[in-house]
C-alpha cells in the first residue's frame, strides 16, 4: 500500500511512499512525501506524482526524449501537454495554475487510457469537483469547488486533447460534449472619483507607492504592466506597455503582456507631472548607492536599490489600505480594482467601447462588454433621441414634398 499514515508532532497526518520508475531489487528509487491532512489527499497526490514519475523516466530513457513512447492515459497526456506544449507557450503563472488544477483530477481519471476517456467520466467528474473537489486547508476537509475553477479544470482536459489531438494519439475531445458547468458572470465593481483620489493620498508603504497607484489609476494597468514599466518606455506623453512583472514559484520574471501585444497610451497630464517629481525621488536613490543600484533594470516603480517589487507583498499592502480607510472591496486584487476603476470612468465619460477595449489591451471589445456593459449608462437613452430625431427629419421632408406637388 502507497498511502499510510503517521503520527508527527501529535498529530496525524497522511503520506505516499512508492518505488519509482526504473527501481530494481539492488538499486530502490524511493519517492514519498508526508504532511498530507487526509487520505483522499495523499491518494491523489500520489496518483499525480506516479504519473510525472513515469513520464520522466520514458523521456530519459529515451535519451533525448524523441523515440520515447507516447502517453496512454489521460494522465500521462497532461504531463505530456506541460511539458511539450504549455511550459514553452504559455506564462509560468498559467503552467503553475494548470499544474495545481491537475492535482484536483481523480486518480482513477487520471489512469485512463485516453481512448477509454469519454464525456460521461468527465460529466461525472465536473459534477464530482463542484460537490466536494477542494479541501480546506486547515481542517482537510472536502469543500466545494467555484463553477469558474472546475470549468477552468475543464479548459485544461480540453487544451490537453486538442493536442493530443495534432499528436494523433487522441481521435476525438470528449471534454466538448460533457458540459462543463458555465460560472457566472464577473461584473467588475469600481471607486468614485473622491474614493480613488482617497486611497491615493492616504497610501502608505513602498516609497513610490503613491505614484504608482496614480499612474495605475490614470493609465488603467494591469499590476504586473505597471510594475514593468522602464523609464524607456515613455516618449513625452506616450508610454508603450510591452512587458509585464509576474511572481511565480521560482522568483520574479518578466514576460510579454497578457494578449502579447504592445500598445502605446497617453498619459494624462496629472500622471506626467507625478512622474517628474517621482524621477527626482528617484535619482537620489540612484546617487546613494551609486555602483549598487540596478540601473540594468530602469524600472520606474521599484525597491530604493532599484530591484522589482514583489507583485504580491505589494497587492497586500494596497488591500491593508482598503482596509484602514473602510472601502468596500470586492474579492480579487486591490491594485486591479483601480484598472476597473479607469474603464468605469472612462465608460461613464462616452468614451466608445473600442477606444476603452484598446487602451486597457483586452483581447476583443466582447472582453470588455462582458466584464463592464453593464456600466455603460445612457445608450438606451441616446438611442431613443436619435430615432425621434430622425422621425422628425423624414416627416418634415415629407410635408416640403407634398406641399411642392
Amino acid at each position: 500500500m502507497a498511502v499510510h499514515k503517521r503520527k508527527l508532532r501529535g498529530k496525524v497526518v497522511w503520506r505516499f511512499k512508492f518505488d519509482g520508475p526504473g527501481s530494481t531489487r539492488d538499486d530502490r528509487i524511493i519517492i514519498e512525501k508526508s504532511g498530507f491532512a487526509t487520505r483522499d489527499e495523499a491518494t491523489k497526490a500520489e496518483a499525480v506524482r506516479r504519473n510525472e514519475e513515469q513520464q520522466k523516466y520514458e523521456l530519459a530513457k529515451a535519451g533525448s526524449g524523441v523515440a520515447a513512447a507516447p502517453p496512454k492515459t489521460l494522465g500521462m497526456l497532461l504531463q505530456e501537454f506541460l511539458h511539450q506544449h504549455a511550459e514553452e507557450k504559455l506564462s509560468p503563472t498559467t503552467v503553475q495554475g494548470y499544474r495545481n488544477k491537475l492535482k484536483l483530477l481523480d486518480p482513477e481519471l487520471l489512469a485512463m487510457p485516453i481512448p477509454e476517456v469519454k464525456p460521461l467520466h468527465l460529466s461525472r467528474e465536473w459534477t464530482r469537483l463542484l460537490r466536494c473537489g477542494g479541501h480546506d486547508r486547515l481542517t482537510g476537509e472536502s469543500r466545494p469547488l467555484a463553477r469558474k475553477t472546475v470549468r477552468e479544470v475543464a479548459g485544461m482536459v480540453s487544451a490537453a486533447f486538442n493536442r493530443g489531438m495534432i499528436w494523433q494519439i487522441a481521435i476525438i475531445n470528449p471534454v466538448r460534449a460533457s458540459e462543463p458547468p458555465t460560472p457566472k458572470k464577473h461584473r467588475a465593481a469600481a471607486l468614485t472619483v473622491a474614493q480613488q483620489d482617497l486611497l491615493i493620498e492616504s497610501a502608505t508603504g513602498p516609497w513610490c507607492i503613491r505614484t504608482l497607484l496614480r499612474i495605475s489609476a490614470a493609465l488603467g494597468t494591469r499590476r504586473g504592466e505597471v510594475l514593468a514599466l522602464r523609464w524607456s518606455d515613455i516618449r513625452d506623453e506616450y508610454v508603450t506597455i510591452e512587458q509585464s512583472l509576474i511572481q511565480t514559484r521560482a522568483g520574479l520574471q518578466f514576460k510579454g503582456t497578457k494578449t502579447e501585444t504592445p500598445r502605446t497610451l497617453v498619459i494624462p497630464k496629472e500622471a506626467l507631472e507625478a512622474l517628474e517629481v517621482h524621477r527626482k525621488q528617484q535619482d537620489r536613490f540612484r546617487r546613494q548607492f551609486g555602483p549598487d543600484y540596478r540601473s540594468d533594470l530602469n524600472l520606474i516603480f521599484c525597491q530604493p536599490d532599484g530591484s522589482p517589487l514583489k507583485p504580491d507583498s505589494l497587492s497586500g499592502t494596497i488591500r491593508e489600505i482598503f482596509v484602514r480607510l473602510g472601502i468596500p472591496k470586492p474579492k480579487g486584487s486591490s491594485l486591479h480594482l483601480l484598472r476597473h476603476t479607469h474603464v468605469s470612468h472612462l465608460l461613464a465619460s462616452g468614451v466608445p467601447v473600442p477606444a476603452v477595449s484598446a487602451r486597457v489591451g483586452h483581447s476583443s471589445i466582447r472582453t470588455t462588454l462582458d466584464i463592464y456593459g453593464h456600466m455603460i449608462h445612457g445608450q438606451d437613452e441616446e438611442a431613443v433621441r436619435k430615432w425621434e430625431q430622425y422621425q422628425q427629419q423624414n416627416r418634415a421632408q415629407n410635408a416640403v414634398t407634398k406641399t411642392v406637388q
